[in-house]
């Protein structure tokens, strides 16, 4: 095997089997002080090899052929049926398995010292959640795409509803139920492709271009996978599940709900429906832009009501909403079907996994300093005041939140704006003018995330001088442990867009062969 084989299928494994061994009693030169902190310290263990697993993958990466398929591993597993374990990464999956590994591993780092009861449970159940993440992003088999997909539903559920905060039940089934029959629908037009195409093998398909698929084929194909995938984007009006999950599940939870779990479904189009089926999408492709920027204006209107005062908002459910409205342009980059629309959606997917899992981090960080999250709560006389009672966390929540808002020179700005400039010049054979309008929707939507980022930050960092009663414990070690890579990236990747752009852009083209620049 080689070097990249061997690392690839490290990063996939060993969140599983560290899932396994969490469960197990530690061994007694590693209980520490407490079981508690040993499984904890399991935790933190299996995700920094993760980490350092894909990081070490990122270094042996040919860079000079994103394009191509690396370290792939292809081994039948049901021949009967055809089925077949097969990994490989390429440019465009590479970076959201470096970010899957670097949110896992900081979100076990953030528990190791927050200590969540039944840590032993905990720790199990974010192995298998970073797990199934990972090899969403990793498989190359349709039916290993679908067991991959749904390995995250479990996991999820029990965050939520074991650790969850107030509404976790119904957060919790809420978010099953709807994730569930999404997965029903695509699964069947999973199945539909493979059975028409003759195989499941994404690469193959991908290379056929929608050979061998007629035109009806790809219509119910792209129809059902679409619905799927929609709900895990999640796109409206298919997104009624995400505002409840977020406000009801623990900070580590809602960090990987948002910078992992939601890029599964832009993934999932980006890498089955656009390349597989592409008669299909451009049929669809005018419904998708229509249906991504009323999300975008929905999510920034939701956001504007929260944040009113008196509107009884709370932070987390804002957050929430912002995220409707991001993966909206991650959506309208998609639906483009242009390779520069399509890097702006993968570029977006990318800033917002680090942007939303910053805000998630601060969020909790809030709600452990001042016991709520509710922003009338936070804004009462001497409430938060987060520039003079925390000064590092109010300037650090402001620095996450122009970073959301899309400001030049930070993560957020680049795929937004390629989603837009897909836009103003769409795929042969979708009409410019109703692009066109979609992009005024658009620039629209961005003026309104400004503007309720902005009254967000001033009614939370924002109040009287002091002196307060109570005074309130700045960043900790854990904290800037947590957080410091986050903001480093955040700005990497807005001042040096080449480095994400690099992989994409050669992936993209041989992707979509011929599409518009």
């Amino acid at each position: 095997m080689t070097t990249a084989q061997l690392l690839l299928i490290a990063v996939v494994a060993l969140p599983l089997i560290g899932s396994a061994t969490a469960l197990l009693p530690a061994p007694p030169g590693l209980r520490g002080s407490s079981p508690e902190q040993a499984v904890l310290r399991h935790g933190v263990t299996v995700t920094g090899a993760v980490l350092a697993a894909a990081i070490a993958l990122l270094a042996v990466f040919d860079h000079d052929a994103p394009a191509r398929m690396q370290g792939t591993t292809d081994i039948a597993w049901i021949p009967a049926l055809g089925i077949r374990l097969h990994l490989g990464v390429d440019g465009i999956s590479l970076p959201l398995i470096a970010l899957t590994a670097l949110l896992g591993f900081l979100c076990a780092v953030y528990a190791y010292v927050v200590r969540p009861a039944n840590a032993t449970a905990y720790t199990a159940l974010v192995l298998l959640l970073e797990a199934g993440t990972l090899a969403t992003f990793a498989v190359l088999d349709l039916v290993l795409f679908f067991l991959a997909f749904e390995m995250v539903l479990i996991p999820m559920y029990f965050l939520i509803a074991r650790w969850g905060g107030e509404g976790r039940g119904p957060a919790a089934w809420k978010f099953v139920l709807y994730t569930v029959t999404g997965s029903v629908v695509m699964l069947l037009g999973l199945l539909l492709i493979g059975v028409q195409g003759g195989t499941f093998d994404m690469v193959a398909l991908a290379e056929a271009q929608g050979a061998g698929l007629t035109h009806t084929t790809q219509l119910l194909a792209v129809l059902a996978i679409g619905l799927g995938l929609a709900v895990k984007t999640p796109m409206w009006p298919l997104h009624s599940w995400l505002p409840d999950a977020h406000t009801a599940a623990p900070t580590t939870g809602s960090v990987l709900l948002a910078g992992v779990l939601l890029k599964m479904g832009t993934y999932g189009l980006v890498r089955i429906a656009l390349p597989i089926a592409p008669d299909g999408m451009r049929t669809f492709a005018p419904y998708l832009a229509a249906f991504a920027v009323t999300g975008i204006i929905y999510g920034s209107l939701a956001c504007l009501a929260l944040v009113r005062q008196g509107a009884g908002g709370d932070l987390k459910r804002l957050i929430a909403y912002s995220s409707v409205g991001h993966m909206g342009f991650v959506l309208l980059g998609i639906s483009t079907l242009t390779a520069t629309g399509v890097n702006g959606a993968l570029f977006a997917n990318v800033a917002h996994g680090l942007v939303t899992g910053l805000l998630f981090f601060l969020a909790g960080a809030v709600k452990e300093r001042l016991g709520t999250t509710d922003l009338d709560t936070l804004t009462r006389t001497a409430g938060a005041a987060l520039y003079g009672r925390t000064p590092r966390l109010g300037g650090l929540l402001a620095f996450a939140a122009i970073a959301s808002l899309g400001l030049p020179g930070l993560a957020g700005f680049w795929g937004e704006l390629l989603a837009m400039l897909g836009a103003f010049h769409p795929a042969d054979g979708l009409s410019r003018p109703a692009y066109l309008t979609y992009l005024a929707v658009a620039g629209l939507g961005t003026l309104l995330t400004a503007a309720y980022l902005l009254i967000m930050v001033r009614r939370v960092c924002m109040g009287p001088a002091g002196p307060y009663e109570e005074p309130l414990a700045d960043l900790r070690r854990h904290e800037y442990a947590a957080f410091t890579p986050l903001v480093v990236l955040t700005l990497v990747a807005g001042l040096w867009p080449a480095v994400l752009l690099n992989l994409t852009d050669p992936a993209v083209q041989h992707l979509l062969p011929g599409v518009a620049r």
